[in-house]
């Protein structure tokens, strides 16, 4: 799935016009997974550019992915990843299909396994500001080993250090990187910080 720290980059309401300039400083920061909600404008213009742009040094995807006709749209736009806030097998299996990363959004054991046995080995844990490190560590006890957990919600650079230590594989970080209206330079600077609480925590 994502690039080697794990973290995603949630660029919800980007445009088109913006999103490669915005992209070239997260990825230069060290995080080169990049998804795009599809409740931003033209979602599926930013998704074709960024693919384009970035080509092999960047995974690029959709969030906000609800049903699957979103799913055969994110697949003509040459996304990768397909990222959702709820579990829906529908989607998951669609884009399994289609050759995509499902990353289903789990708030409940129930819903963690469920949409492991519809195939998805990506979770995403969300909203993790509620549910909090405590249940992905309950979880990780009874959750299959090849299940990797991504927190989303709430995470910014005072917290993805307690996410990381406690075992997280990734997290899903957006308005604490990215809002419409912050500039490139201002993005690039905060993913950098991102990185490092990150990495520091991973290798203590």
């Amino acid at each position: 799935m994502a690039d080697q720290l794990g973290l995603i980059a949630i660029l919800r309401g980007i445009t088109p016009a913006e999103a490669t300039k915005i992209a070239d400083a997260i990825v230069a920061a060290g995080i080169s997974t990049l998804e795009v909600p599809l409740n931003s404008p033209d979602p599926f213009t930013s998704i074709s550019r960024l693919r384009e742009r970035l080509g092999s040094s960047a995974v690029v995807g959709a969030g906000t992915v609800l049903s699957v006709e979103d799913v055969r749209k994110c697949h003509e736009a040459d996304a990768q990843i397909v990222v959702a806030p709820t579990i829906d097998t529908e989607v998951v299996t669609a884009a399994l299909e289609l050759g995509m990363t499902p990353i289903p959004g789990v708030a409940t054991a129930t819903e963690a396994f469920q949409a492991y046995r519809a195939g998805a080995r990506q979770l995403k844990i969300f909203p993790a500001n509620v549910l909090g490190v405590a249940t992905m560590k309950a979880w990780r006890d009874v959750l299959p080993r090849d299940v990797s957990l991504l927190p989303v919600g709430g995470v910014d650079a005072s917290t993805i250090g307690t996410w990381a230590v406690n075992g997280a594989d990734g997290a899903g970080i957006g308005g604490a990187l990215y809002r419409p209206g912050r500039g490139a330079d201002v993005v690039g600077q905060r993913a950098h910080d991102l990185v490092a609480a990150w990495t520091g925590k991973r290798t203590m």
